[in-house]
């Protein structure tokens, strides 16, 4: 992770940890294959106590961008519908960087909007994807395991 030299950065995996299906991360990593040249994007639901994504709803990146995303409003608002009728509660955020390693931009941490929200980046910069998923609270950005199961 980054040294502890850099402002808003903490050395240390934060306790927490985020667990998925490995069906789930294919999926939010084929979303976020099939947005190119684009960032893709999308949120995650579950279960907040355990950390546990169950469902993905990948959304339009109203930034059309490789470098920014935008979370479209009307695929935000259907994926919040969506969880709430299956019980779910909006546990985070998932995003690509097309350019860069998965690690939270300085734009990513600004436009963080929930403290306890999971923050997944998936990075396209390779030949092979690699996620990665943060905690970003107060501009202090902390990686957390990512469970496959």
């Amino acid at each position: 992770m980054g040294s502890s030299s850099r402002p808003g950065v903490s050395p240390r995996r934060e306790d927490s940890q985020l667990v998925l299906d490995g069906k789930l991360a294919v999926e939010m990593t084929a979303h976020c294959l099939r947005a190119l040249p684009a960032e893709g994007c999308g949120l995650i639901a579950g279960d907040p106590a355990s950390g546990r994504a169950v469902r993905s709803f990948p959304a339009r990146n109203s930034a059309a961008s490789a470098r920014l995303y935008v979370l479209d409003p009307g695929d935000h608002l259907r994926a919040d519908r969506e969880a709430e009728e299956e019980g779910l509660e909006i546990i985070g955020v998932f995003h690509s960087h097309t350019h860069t390693d998965a690690y939270p931009s300085a734009t990513d941490v600004a436009q963080a909007p929930d403290p306890g929200w999971h923050y997944v980046l998936v990075s396209l910069r390779g030949e092979v994807s690699s996620m990665r998923s943060f905690r970003i609270r107060e501009g202090v950005v902390t990686e957390e395991r990512v469970v496959l199961v």
